[in-house]
């Protein structure tokens, strides 16, 4: 029952019905893992606002009535939109079947083409990496990937990955052998959950997390603007100084650290479970506030603690990423870990990319309008995001904030020189001023 469910849940989408929106290609494949193959159920059901398209590409003559051979090319055309491979290894697929609706079914938006087919899989190690890419009709197409549990209980899945589209999938699997002896193949379990493949995976799972997910890293940065200088009342005022800098930075990212990671692991557990949207409106009041910190401070030398209390809350978003992948609860254990370890490793990163510049440029009268700049950023950002997630008023937020994230690093580069030259100038300004000091003590 349990391997049929995921099968039953991707067709109920793709069923005779308004399932799925007219305006798409819907492109669900199903995927069966076993010791020497894989085979895939392919489900192809074009809405009615692109099926004269995707018709056209069918009957290409346009006489109304799927022959034999026009059947034959579009199935090879859609093997050859995909591109397969085990172990980095290409993989090529072998045709079972090719079932096609009547063009009427079609152009009413009920017309589904089934495609079977299966790769041989060459012999390899215990562990194993499956990955599929899906350019078929991509202007239009709507994917859907999923894996069934496999009948083999000497195959056991780690991880499965795919992007926003799902038109890249990626599968972590561990396949032991039966001949082998039980402690090996006990051994060879236990390296399939810590080992080097599945923690390599969990590990990447978090460092794109951070990376596709900018609320996290903007609402550290905000938080960071402010960190090299000094408080006077209720305003910013010059540099702190290097090591007052490095500590201040340093206890803000630890404590943003130490408070994620519990209850990243509470809930990843099962300890505590809190609705998802809540926390998405949450995390993007915790960027407003540290924007409005870094504009005028409202809570000066208690940064750390705010990092801390906020995390928590960016903690449960991260564990609903984990949570999305279906381990056990050992494996959860594992996988904690190395989610967390590549959390981290991304925001060192931006931290390591980014802090430089700001303490150069902390020492320039050109920081204060980069600030403010930065918090101005920072908080109409936020503000776009809960109306967004608040109130469902939709705003061009993510599109804007993702299109700067997709060019992190030529700004980070950009960033970096700028602050080179500024610091450098400031320097010289700074040095031919105090020569000039001198030179009226001297010769007044």
């Amino acid at each position: 029952m349990s391997k049929i469910l995921p099968l039953v849940i991707v067709l109920s989408l793709v069923a005779p019905a308004s399932a799925h929106r007219v305006d798409e290609y819907l492109q669900a494949t199903i995927i069966s893992v076993e010791r020497d193959r894989v085979q895939f159920s392919m489900r192809l059901v074009p809405g009615i606002a692109v099926s004269s398209g995707v018709i056209a590409t069918i009957d290409t003559n346009r006489d109304g009535i799927i022959s034999e051979t026009e059947r034959q090319k579009y199935t090879q055309l859609v093997l050859d939109d995909l591109s397969l491979s085990i172990d980095w290894n290409h993989l090529e697929p072998q045709l079972i079947s090719a079932v096609f609706p009547t063009v009427d079914e079609m152009r009413q938006g009920l017309g589904e083409i089934r495609i079977e087919f299966t790769v041989h899989l060459p012999a390899g190690g215990t562990n194993r990496r499956f990955t599929l890419t899906n350019h078929h009709q991509s202007r239009i197409a709507a994917y859907l990937v999923n894996c069934l549990v496999p009948s083999d209980p000497e195959i056991r899945v780690l991880v499965q990955h795919r992007n926003e589209q799902q038109s890249f999938y990626e599968l972590d699997y561990v396949q032991s052998s039966a001949s082998a002896p039980q402690h090996i193949r006990w051994l060879s379990s236990l390296r399939g959950w810590t080992g080097a493949v599945g923690f390599a995976s969990i590990f990447r799972r978090g460092m794109h997390h951070i990376a596709d997910g900018p609320d996290h890293l903007l609402f550290l940065l905000a938080l960071l603007l402010p960190a090299p200088l000094l408080v006077s009342g209720s305003r910013w005022v010059g540099f702190a100084g290097v090591r007052q800098s490095l500590l201040q930075i340093l206890r803000v990212v630890t404590a943003f650290t130490i408070g994620h990671s519990i209850t990243l692991a509470l809930a990843a557990l099962g300890a505590m479970h809190v609705p998802s949207r809540p926390i998405e409106v949450l995390i993007a009041v915790s960027i407003l506030v540290s924007a409005v910190h870094a504009l005028r401070p409202i809570f000066p030398g208690r940064e750390a603690g705010i990092a801390a209390f906020f995390g928590l809350i960016h903690g449960l978003a991260f564990a609903t990423s984990l949570g999305q992948l279906g381990l056990g609860w050992w494996q959860r254990v594992v996988s904690i870990l190395g989610f967390n370890l590549g959390i981290e490793a991304m925001q060192l990163i931006v931290v390591v990319a980014t802090m430089p510049s700001l303490m150069l440029l902390s020492r320039t009268r050109l920081y204060p309008a980069f600030r403010i700049v930065g918090g101005l950023f920072a908080g109409c950002a936020a503000t776009g995001w809960i109306l967004d997630r608040l109130l469902n008023v939709h705003t061009s937020v993510d599109l804007f904030v993702d299109a700067l994230a997709h060019r992190a690093v030529w700004i980070a580069g950009a960033l970096f020189l700028s602050s080179l030259v500024c610091g450098l100038r400031y320097r010289i300004t700074d040095q031919s001023f105090r020569r000039y000091l001198l030179t009226l003590m001297v010769d007044p």
